[in-house]
């Protein structure tokens, strides 16, 4: 197949001597990609005033585009089963003239085929910079505008790095979750409150405070050697302020609202509000996220070649198995379906998650892929769910004169038919955006216990949040950082450290024994990960749900109440196998369900068929 390379030279390959160019992105691609698209930016002093060339079989340089600024040009090529190997640009200007060489490598096998994250895996979201500093030499890594480490200050970098998060990987595989989601770790050169990575001033290479390149891609591949997936964070709504582009523009329109500082209304709902006024929608998806993160304008195509290729290759470059996408509403709608579409052309079993922070199943459902109510196919595979989150802090422990508050979780769960697809829907309970399942310290955890039994049983894929399997708790009101708290003992001199059964509580150790039971027993389950569900209305304040696959069955009560309740098991004789024994995941009791099941105060009981 003729392959297209858009070359925008703009790249991190290691400068030739005696160039102007800085830098080209890619820094290099690979020969025999599905797709001809390939978008490299070349930047350098005065570059558009260079005419370039290219003499290689297999390799015709189609258009050359200049931009608005004299330093950058764009170039299209064509790849006509070009082999892997360095050729070289040429560039000449009256009596200048040097050459740029270029690499095209040989794919991985097998890599178009790479396994995306499914409804068969738990996914565990951490922040970098407050997980584990596994090198502290990195901590001081050179940038232009530092942000000093201060473990004192929330608001401050702590230094956790990617060597951290390679240190606990046996860690985390004994907890039992199987894919690992890291906020981002693009190079974020902006001085104060840039830990957390949504700034991004460099998409081609990790910030230096967390490692490297070769280290990220290193740490996926040791994931994956111990049966485990990684999810790359990506960010193309914004940049931060302090990116080259913001300095040296390469179009008048590679930005939107330039005229004045014009803020998103941040009104998701804009996109199915049937009388929406269009100064809303306008402001909505061209207004900048805060001051300090400019938006990108996807509408302009060079732009949405770079950010699509970009994405390309780090998925062949770190062999990822999944994107989670920021603030997926927010960029043009037409560039992302575009994406999306381009991804899975490229990568069929790869699964792309779009963060779309709606109060509502009916908001989030619209930007799955084949939606019937939506006016163009949005072509993304996964959309996050907020409304468990949204409902948890009543849901788990109301109880009133009407009744438990786990009403709200069946009423939840009656919404999923809204989701063209509901195991591509990532459920949560918590994470770096909003307040811990527990604001405060709790003195029990009976609440959490229901809610994390909850969404690792039914269908949909499981999103984790650091430290929440030790009773992380905070509130977001007074800063983020309260709920980015460090992970203690992941740091060299740490008093405590929590990884180890020695530096936890009492209750936080109750938690993780009964998540890491749960979550092991989920790995691998397809019952789980596949099966079917059926829900009753609660009865007496107890909540019941079955789920199947086959023959297996695995049935699901809770006690709403702070009192012992009766289960009047002859009100579920469809689900329940009169006399037949079941297993209590949690507990490892065998039960024989005939006419009467006394459910605990505030019991949850995960029933596994025992097949005899």
């Amino acid at each position: 197949m003729a392959q297209i390379l858009c070359l925008c030279t703009l790249a991190f390959a290691a400068k030739p001597l005696s160039t102007p160019i800085e830098k080209i992105e890619p820094p290099y691609w690979w020969a025999g990609m599905q797709h001809s698209e390939l978008q490299l930016m070349v930047y350098g002093p005065n570059i558009a005033a260079y005419t370039p060339t290219i003499a290689q079989p297999g390799v015709t340089l189609r258009e050359v585009v200049t931009m608005d600024s004299p330093n950058y040009l764009v170039l299209y090529l064509e790849l006509n089963d070009a082999q892997p190997g360095t050729f070289t640009i040429d560039f000449k200007h009256k009596k200048k003239h040097f050459t740029y060489p270029y690499t095209l490598k040989e794919r991985t096998a097998g890599a178009a085929n790479k396994e995306g994250f499914n409804s068969s895996d738990v996914v565990y979201l951490l922040m970098p910079d407050r997980f584990a500093n596994g090198n502290p030499a990195n901590d001081d890594a050179k940038v232009k505008h530092p942000d000093f480490i201060d473990r004192t200050n929330v608001s401050a970098r702590h230094g956790g790095d990617i060597e951290g998060v390679r240190q606990h990987i046996g860690y985390l595989n004994d907890l039992g979750v199987t894919t690992i989601w890291m906020t981002p770790v693009f190079e974020n050169d902006m001085g104060e409150m840039s830990y957390h990575g949504y700034a991004i001033t460099d998409y081609y290479n990790v910030d230096p405070r967390f490692g490297s390149n070769e280290e990220y891609a290193n740490l996926a591949k040791e994931l994956q050697a111990n049966g485990m997936k990684i999810i790359m964070d990506m960010v193309f709504n914004h940049c931060g302020v302090k990116h080259v582009w913001m300095q040296d523009p390469p179009s008048k329109d590679w930005f939107n609202s330039t005229n004045g500082y014009v803020e998103t209304n941040h009104n998701k709902n804009i996109f199915f509000d049937s009388y929406a006024s269009d100064v809303d929608y306008t402001t909505m998806t061209d207004g900048w996220f805060v001051p300090s993160m400019p938006d990108l304008n996807q509408r302009n195509p060079h732009l949405a070649n770079y950010l699509i290729q970009n994405s390309i290759w780090w998925i062949e470059y770190a062999n990822l198995n999944g994107i989670r996408q920021d603030t997926y509403p927010y960029p043009d709608r037409d560039m992302m379906a575009a994406w999306c579409k381009r991804v899975f052309e490229e990568y069929p079993n790869f699964n792309i998650v779009g963060e779309i922070m709606v109060d509502n199943p009916l908001g989030a459902a619209l930007w799955q892929a084949n939606h019937p109510m939506n006016d163009q196919n949005t072509n993304l595979k996964t959309v996050m769910d907020f409304t468990l989150h949204n409902i948890s802090p009543n849901a788990f422990t109301e109880e009133t004169n009407w009744g438990s508050g786990l009403q709200k979780v069946h009423k939840y769960l009656s919404y999923d038919f809204v989701y063209p697809d509901i195991n591509n829907v990532m459920r949560l309970l918590e994470n770096h955006d909003m307040c811990r399942f527990y604001t405060e310290e709790p003195s029990e955890i009976s609440a959490l216990k229901q809610a994390m039994t909850l969404m690792l049983t039914i269908p949909g894929i499981p999103q984790l949040y650091y430290g929440q399997e030790l009773l992380a708790y905070g509130s977001s009101k007074k800063d983020y950082g309260y709920i980015r708290l460090d992970m203690q003992g992941g740091w060299p001199g740490d008093s405590l450290n929590v990884f180890e059964p020695s530096g936890r509580t009492a209750l936080q150790q109750e938690t993780f024994d009964f998540m890491r039971t749960l979550l092991r027993w989920r790995r691998g389950n397809e019952l789980i990960a596949n099966g079917k569900m059926k829900h009753f209305q609660l009865r007496d304040n107890i909540y019941l749900y079955e789920r199947t696959l086959n023959d297996n069955q695995v049935v699901v009560i809770m006690n709403g109440v702070s009192q012992e309740s009766p289960v009047n098991l002859s009100h579920y004789q469809e689900v329940i196998k009169k006399g037949a024994t079941y297993r209590d995941v949690l507990t490892n009791k065998t039960y024989r369900l005939d006419n009467t099941f006394v459910a605990e105060p505030k019991g949850v009981y995960v029933l596994e068929l025992v097949k005899e």
